[in-house]
Parts: C-alpha cells; structure tokens; sequence
C-alpha cells in the first residue's frame, strides 16, 4: 500500500508539454498587459513633462530694447498735467536742384572764398548796442595751451618700429641686499626720446624696494634706437626688467 501511494506522490509532481500548453495563455497575457502599462506610462511621463516645459515657456517675459531717441518724455509731478505724447513730424524729402544751362551773358559772375589769412586782415565792423557800450579795440588771438610732447606714461602709441638697446647698463647689486641674500626682479618703465636716450625711468613692479634706485640709475644709461612713425621718430615708452640675482 506505501508502494502505491509513493507512485500516486510520483504522477501528481510531473510537469509536461500539457501544463505548459495550459498556462501560456495565462502568462502571454499577464506579459502583454505588462508591457502596455509600462509604454503607457513612459508615453504618459514624456506628454506630461513637454506641457510642464511648455508653460514655462510661455512665461518667460519678452524685452524690447529702445534707443534713448525713441523713449517719450517722462511723466509730469503734476497730476492734473496731461502728459505730452512724442508726434513723429513727417519727413520732407530734399529738394534736389536740376541745374540748366543759361547763356554766358546770364550766368553770374564767379567768387573766390577767401583764405583764413585773408579773413583775419580784414578787420571786422563793430556794432552799437545796449550791451555796456563795450567796443574792440583790437583783435584777440587765443592760443592753444603749449604741450611738452611728453605722452602719457600709460597712453597706447602706434608705433611702425619699436625702439631696440643699442647699449645697456648693468645695476649695481645693493650691498644690503647682498648681505641679506635678497634678489628680485625689477620693471623700470623709460621715456625714449626722439633720439634715442631715456628722458624718464618709472619703477612699475618690484619685488624689494632695495633696488629701485639701481634699476633707474641703471635705466638712464641706456642707449636706444628711436621708435619710428609714419617714417618720422617718436617718443614711446618702453618696459625693461632688471634681475638681481646672488651668485652662489
């Protein structure tokens, strides 16, 4: 009797091409209904998020850009002032000459313009009025205020050739600093003349103010060839840097 209830145990746990037959239908259909409720809710997401983008669009404000000559007046303090409104006048087109020929005896006689020269001889009339009884006795020559020439030390100057040493000088290394083993670099910013020669020596940067007099000392030896522009020389101001280092 166990022999047969271990045999009927046996039957009931197999599973064959039968079962497998019965649930496909089943699974097929759980599996399709999955699949849809999946794509449907990324198509979903994806609708949802362009209406989200889309609002935001819409809210963002637009700005128009006037010129100052295209702005109103601005509104009156007075409140029981009307504001004025900005009318545009119709433009009127120029009226463009056509010129026709006349005979010789017709056509007016030529004029020469005067030169500024001529202008300033001719001495010019003086009229009465209430205004103090103020008269001229003579003309009034105003002149410009006198340049030195001397540009800007930070003033851009388009140059053709730029200035090159011709002969440098080397700074004396302070003796302080040689004691204290102090080195550095210094910038010295220096006016060349037309000629060629330093006119003035700035110090721009520098690492120890131990050197700065050296650096400019050293500055106004220096020969140059000058900057030349427009075929013609210039003053420019030029950048030399002077190292001061120790030999170990």
């Amino acid at each position: 009797m166990s022999n047969n209830a271990l045999a009927i145990e046996n039957t009931a746990s197999q599973y064959g091409a039968f079962e497998l037959k019965k649930l496909y239908p089943k699974n097929f259909g759980m599996g399709m209904t999955i699949a849809v409720l999946i794509h449907l809710f990324l198509i979903g997401s994806y609708i949802f998020i362009q209406s989200i983008t889309k609002e935001d669009d819409n809210n963002i404000a637009t700005v128009r850009i006037l010129k100052y000559s295209e702005l109103g007046p601005p509104p009156s303090l007075d409140k029981n002032v009307a504001q004025q409104l900005a009318v545009t006048a119709p433009q009127i087109k120029p009226n463009i000459g056509i010129p026709k020929p006349v005979p010789d005896a017709e056509a007016p006689k030529e004029q020469t313009i005067a030169t500024q020269s001529e202008m300033n001889q001719v001495a010019a009339p003086i009229g009465e009025g209430s205004g103090g009884g103020v008269k001229i006795t003579q003309d009034l020559k105003v002149e410009a205020p006198k340049d030195n020439g001397i540009p800007d030390m930070n003033a851009f100057i388009p140059v053709e050739k730029s200035p090159e040493v011709v002969k440098g000088a080397q700074p004396v290394y302070p003796d302080l600093a040689k004691r204290a083993g102090i080195e550095g670099t210094v910038y010295v910013k220096i006016l060349v003349s037309k000629e060629g020669k330093p006119l003035k020596a700035i110090v721009i940067k520098s690492d120890s103010e131990v050197f700065n007099k050296p650096a400019t000392d050293a500055a106004m030896q220096f020969v140059f060839t000058p900057a030349i522009q427009h075929k013609a020389p210039v003053m420019v101001w030029v950048v030399v840097p002077f190292r001061f280092k120790l030999n170990n």
